[in-house]
This record gives structure tokens, C-alpha cells and sequence, in this order.
């Protein structure tokens, strides 16, 4: 568990800290922002391209060499990016870095269900979750203070003693075991799928660049996107080892938890790319001052996971699941009424309350996903879990930054916008994010609750 939180948080701050040193960038390489948002974009398709690929390579692999390679292809990635001459070429190893970390979290995931089996699920998926809650928090600020007082290279040279411990770790505590049961790579289903993730990734975040949906630069990749998952659901439903199999879908408890985590995903970390942008530009707070106001955030998931891993193993995914949905909704009615002079101690207190409500939702909903899947199959299963994380979490910051931002366009086009209207602004996207809660409640009635073991000590799957 150590192992696998180590590597997973140093992906997780990587992310963040690089999005905090886009104004230095800019000065550095001479460039527009449109260049320099290929950073982030060029290291999110590259994420979403191998995703696919980590459940069959660490079924036909092994954990040991699986994680130390994508460790060690980050570790590359991250020298290289370091020492990067101009904006082309850190785009380029940034792509590097991407195709190590997208493999991260899938073989994270999946080596520790494998480990603990589903009895302790729930928590080893709450250990998983500290990255998620720790990275956010700290890579604004750690970033903020390396651009600052450093030089912006060490944003990657500091992964560099992070990396050699999860490789150096890895030889000591990773199984060694591969599955006969992994076949030949599918290499026709490799092709359409790694390809569709991508480019539907790369169409949601063109929404906030064109700011709309129906932009061609926006439609064109998501429709290519769709036709080729469509065409891999085709393939994936006559192959008898398809690299991710959809006949997963058929387990209820899967299918259930894999929806709710698309749409809470959606509701809960979109949100998360249109509150810095309320405090620096209503507010006008700097880029680390924003990092330290989102830290309230942080602080609610980690007490959250303390508790809600252990919970998730003897309880109700479904109740879990519902009441997290309700303190975040409760926590987005708050922020729908944003204001220019919001107390700040009442905004972080209701940051604690939503992430200890996202802290109640994934860790029950990713355990309950593949609680009851058989146990050659959880890599592939895990995989197919972060790829609809993923694809949720860039839908998610797509919408609601493309409803901010027409808001504030309608601003612009009526008037001077004042403080109060930006404010605004930003607060009508939380009902978005409470619809997309609302979804997900409904959604979450579907998912089993904890079942009874069967008399011979094995859980049984809940059909769907």
C-alpha cells in the first residue's frame, strides 16, 4: 500500500504543479497560451492512450515489472521535461511522462485488490484514495513555491528521488506472479480503443478553449472518438480476449458503480477547475494563495478515507455512496450563491464538507465496482474503471468551465462586469454540479448492497 501511494501521489501533485507555472512558462519560451496548454493536453492523451494497455500487461508482466516500468518511463519523462529547450520539446516529454503515468493508478488499483482481496477492499481503495485527496492540495502550493523561489525545472527534477524510491520499493514488496490466462495482446481492440479514449479526451478539453460543444474543433474528435468505441464494443463483444471486456457490464455491481463514478466524477472534480479561477479573478488571490484555499478540500477527504475505507468493507456501498452525494450537494448549494464578498472561513469550511462527501463516494464506489469481479479479471477491470474516471473527470471540467465562461461572456456583452457578476457567474456552474449529484444519487439506488457470503466463504456476485 505504501508502494502504490508513493508512485500515485507523485503523479497526482505532478499535474497540478505544472498547471501553476503556465504564467512563467509563457515568459520563459516566448509562446501563446494555446501552446502552452499542450503541456497538460499532450500528457493527458497520452494518459488516456495506455490506460487500456495496463490490464493486459500487468496480467502477462507481473506488478514488480509493470510498476517499475511505467515508474521508471515517468522518471524519464520527468528528467527530460526538466531539461526541455523550448515549448515544443517539453510538450514532447511531457507526452513521455503521460504514457508512464497513465498506468499508474490501473496497476495501483489493481495490485492491491489482488493483495487484499475482497474482504479488505474497501481499505486498500482508501489508501489509494490519499493521493487523490493530498495531490491536489499540496501540488498547487509545492509548485507555487518552487516557481517562485527556485526555478521552474524542479517541478519535474522533484520527482526525480520520489520515483527512485517507488522503483527501489517495488523490488521489495511487489509479487512477482503472471496470469496464463492474459492470451496475446489484442492488438486489433488496442488500436480502436486507445486511440477513442484519447481523442474524447482531447475534444472535452477543446471545450474550453472554443467554448462550445458544437464548435467543429470540439465535434469532429468526439464523434471520431464515439465511432471508434463503438466499433471496439463490436469488436470486444466477438473476441474471446478482448483488451477490455465488456461482458464485465454484466455484473451489476460493475456496471452500477462504474455510472456513478462517471457522474460523480463529473460533480465532483470539475468543480474543482472553476473555483481557482473565483478566487483569482474575483477575489484576486494569487495562484498559490487559490492552491492554500483549496486545501480545506484536502483535509475533508483525508479524515473522510480515515474512516470510510474501513466502513466500505462492512457497510452499504449504496448508503455510503448516497450520503457522500448529499454533504457534496449540500456543500454546491452554497456555492450557487457565490458573491463577490463571500466569507471565506464559510466557503473553506464548506470545502471541508465536500471533500469528506467525495472522500463517501469513490472509495465505496471503486471497491464496489470490482468487489465481485473474479480475480484474473480485476486488472482489466480496474483499467476500465479509470478510463471512465478519466473520461468523466475531462467531461466534467469541460461543462462547467464552458458554462462559466458563456456566463461571463453574457456579461461582456451587456455591460461592464462588476465583481459581483463574475461572482455570480462562477456560483450558477454549482448547479450543474448539482444536477450531475442528483444523477448520481439515482444512479446509486442500483448498486448492491453488501451481500451475505456465500457457506463457502465466498462472496457472491449480485446478477444484474
Amino acid at each position: 500500500m505504501i508502494t502504490v501511494a508513493l508512485g500515485s501521489i507523485m503523479m497526482q501533485m505532478d499535474a497540478t504543479m505544472t498547471n501553476i507555472a503556465y504564467n512563467t512558462l509563457l515568459k520563459e519560451f516566448d509562446t501563446s497560451l494555446l501552446t502552452i496548454q499542450w503541456i497538460t493536453t499532450g500528457y493527458l492523451l497520452a494518459m488516456a492512450a495506455v490506460m487500456a494497455l495496463s490490464g493486459w500487461a500487468l496480467e502477462r508482466f507481473g506488478a514488480r515489472t509493470m510498476w517499475s516500468t511505467s515508474i521508471g518511463l515517468f522518471l524519464l519523462g520527468s528528467v527530460l521535461c526538466g531539461t526541455a529547450w523550448d515549448a515544443h520539446s517539453l510538450i514532447a516529454f511531457r507526452v513521455v511522462q503521460g504514457l508512464g503515468g497513465g498506468m499508474v493508478l490501473p496497476l495501483g488499483m489493481a495490485i492491491l485488490a489482488q493483495e487484499a482481496g475482497p474482504s479488505r477492499l474497501g481499505r486498500v481503495m482508501g489508501v489509494l484514495g490519499i493521493p487523490s485527496a493530498l495531490g491536489p492540495v499540496l501540488g498547487p502550493v509545492v509548485g507555487g513555491a518552487i516557481v517562485d523561489d527556485w526555478n521552474w525545472r524542479w517541478i519535474f527534477f522533484i520527482n526525480v528521488p520520489v520515483c527512485i524510491a517507488a522503483v527501489v520499493l517495488a523490488w521489495r514488496t511487489m509479487p512477482t506472479r503472471q496470469s496464463r490466462s492474459a492470451g496475446k495482446l489484442d492488438v486489433l481492440g488496442l488500436l480502436m480503443l486507445s486511440p477513442a479514449c484519447a481523442v474524447v479526451v482531447f475534444g472535452l478539453t477543446e471545450v474550453g478553449k472554443y467554448g462550445s460543444f458544437a464548435d467543429r474543433h470540439v465535434v469532429i474528435p468526439l464523434a471520431v472518438g464515439f465511432l471508434l468505441l463503438a466499433a471496439f464494443a463490436v469488436h470486444a463483444l466477438r473476441t474471446d480476449n478482448p483488451i477490455l471486456d465488456l461482458r464485465l457490464l454484466k455484473v451489476r455491481s460493475f456496471l452500477s458503480s462504474s455510472a456513478v463514478l462517471f457522474f460523480a466524477s463529473v460533480a465532483l472534480f470539475g468543480a474543482v477547475g472553476v473555483l481557482p479561477l473565483y478566487y483569482q479573478q474575483v477575489r484576486g488571490h494569487s495562484a498559490v494563495e487559490a492552491g492554500l484555499l483549496l486545501a480545506p478540500q484536502g483535509l475533508g477527504m483525508a479524515v473522510s478515507l480515515s474512516v470510510v475505507g474501513k466502513l466500505a468493507d462492512r457497510t452499504s456501498a449504496r448508503l455510503l455512496v448516497i450520503s457522500g452525494l448529499g454533504l457534496t450537494g449540500a456543500g454546491s448549494l452554497v456555492y450557487t450563491q457565490l458573491g463577490a464578498h463571500t466569507n471565506e472561513v464559510l466557503l473553506s469550511s464548506v470545502l471541508v464538507l465536500c471533500g469528506a462527501g467525495i472522500g463517501m463516494v469513490m472509495v465505496p464506489a471503486m471497491a464496489a465496482a470490482i468487489r465481485y469481479i473474479p480475480g484474473p479479471v480485476v486488472p482489466r477491470a480496474s483499467a476500465a474503471n479509470r478510463i471512465i474516471m478519466q473520461i468523466g473527470s475531462s467531461f466534467g471540467a469541460a461543462v462547467l468551465i464552458l458554462v462559466a465562461q458563456n456566463r461571463i461572456n453574457h456579461l461582456l456583452g451587456t455591460k461592464t462586469p462588476t465583481a459581483d457578476g463574475l461572482a455570480a457567474a462562477y456560483g450558477n456552474t454549482f448547479w450543474w454540479v448539482m444536477g450531475f449529484a442528483a444523477v448520481s444519487v439515482l444512479l446509486a439506488w442500483l448498486m448492491p448492497t453488501r451481500p451475505k457470503p456465500h457457506p463457502t466463504g465466498e462472496v457472491v456476485a449480485p446478477a444484474l
